[in-house]
């Protein structure tokens, strides 16, 4: 296909494209370049430019700038910290947020100051009773003090460790090898975090101790066995103590209450006896003065009553045959049982 406008594109416009040689020319115009042109070639004529020493360095200058600028300008989250060391001396502590250091001048330590880190290790540890026991503790801890931990000492973290193990054979040295395997323990944490941070303070670590936990203390393999046979009847000790004690809160209050009732019973058969002996006195005083009007019938009476109330409660007779000096003995009570015990077998 030919194309009848030789000056229009494909498309039906005007072929207005800028001629690339006058491109070239404002280019190097703007650079402060020079024209030059060459008597060779089909056409005879030629373009080029050339860009002053000056205004390279100046360049170059301004781009050297941009890239130091974006190395010197940095930031910081909210739970980071750094510490700027300028010529090897403490500069300044840099908080979150954009900062400025001189980059290849400053030296820049950043920390996350928020975070929680954890140490675990496990010792052998000797007790107060000459025994071995081994330890595994654990410490929770965070920087507190950045430039401390930076500036004062070369591997805080390895100081902890030592601290550790340190502060925890001192205490464990003051127990017993049964108070460091069960009742002691939170009180064994408790002492080696009061020792450990003061250890910490002194060397001035810039941590701080937040927790200490003893994960697991273990008599020697060697006497694991026998240990476990002491656990075990301590445990049974406990709950026949327990037992004891249950038992106790039911006993007691029932033998309380037994006790109170038969000092009540006590109590009213004393007012009872009490009673009775004011009442026989009375009786006895009236008696007395009626004994004193007629002492003859009242003996009598005395006498007669007195027979009466000894043979109504006996179950033998006892008869006096007149003319004879032989007494008619009359066993009742043997007649009585005779006489149940035919009732029952008729029955």
């Amino acid at each position: 296909m030919n194309w009848d406008n030789k000056d229009k594109d494909p498309w039906g416009g005007n072929n207005d494209a800028p001629d690339f040689d006058e491109l070239v020319k404002k280019f190097s115009s703007i650079l402060g370049g020079k024209k030059s042109s060459n008597g060779s070639g089909g056409s005879g004529k030629g373009s080029g430019f050339n860009i002053s020493p000056s205004r390279i360095s100046m360049y170059a200058l301004f781009a050297f700038s941009i890239i130091y600028g974006s190395q010197c300008i940095y930031q910081l989250d909210a739970s980071e910290r750094a510490v700027i060391l300028r010529f090897g001396k403490f500069f300044v502590e840099q908080e979150e947020g954009l900062n400025f250091r001189l980059a290849g001048i400053d030296e820049r330590y950043i920390e996350n100051v928020s975070l929680t880190r954890r140490y675990t290790q496990t010792n052998s540890m000797l007790t107060k009773d000459e025994n071995i026991v081994d330890v595994t503790v654990s410490a929770q801890y965070r920087i507190a003090n950045l430039k401390d931990f930076v500036l004062n000492v070369k591997d805080p973290e390895g100081s902890l460790r030592n601290a550790i193990e340190s502060a925890l054979r001192h205490v464990v040295g003051d127990n017993t090898l049964d108070q460091t395997l069960t009742v002691e323990r939170e009180n064994i944490a408790i002492e080696v975090q009061e020792r450990l941070q003061s250890y910490l303070d002194i060397y001035q670590t810039g941590l701080l101790v937040q927790q200490v936990n003893i994960e697991k203390t273990d008599p020697p393999a060697a006497v694991k066995n026998a240990f476990d046979d002491v656990v075990a009847a301590r445990e049974d000790k406990e709950r026949l103590q327990n037992e004891a004690e249950r038992y106790a809160l039911t006993i007691v209050p029932e033998a309380r209450g037994q006790a109170q009732a038969r000092i009540r019973g006590a109590e009213a058969y004393k007012e009872e006896v009490v009673a009775k002996a004011e009442g026989e006195v009375d009786r006895f005083n009236k008696l007395l003065a009626e004994y004193k009007k007629a002492p003859e019938v009242t003996r009598d009476r005395l006498y007669l009553d007195a027979l009466q109330s000894v043979l109504s409660n006996s179950t033998k007779v006892m008869v006096d045959v007149e003319g004879g000096n032989n007494l008619l003995y009359l066993p009742l009570d043997k007649i009585m049982e005779e006489n149940k015990k035919k009732g029952d077998d008729d029955e």
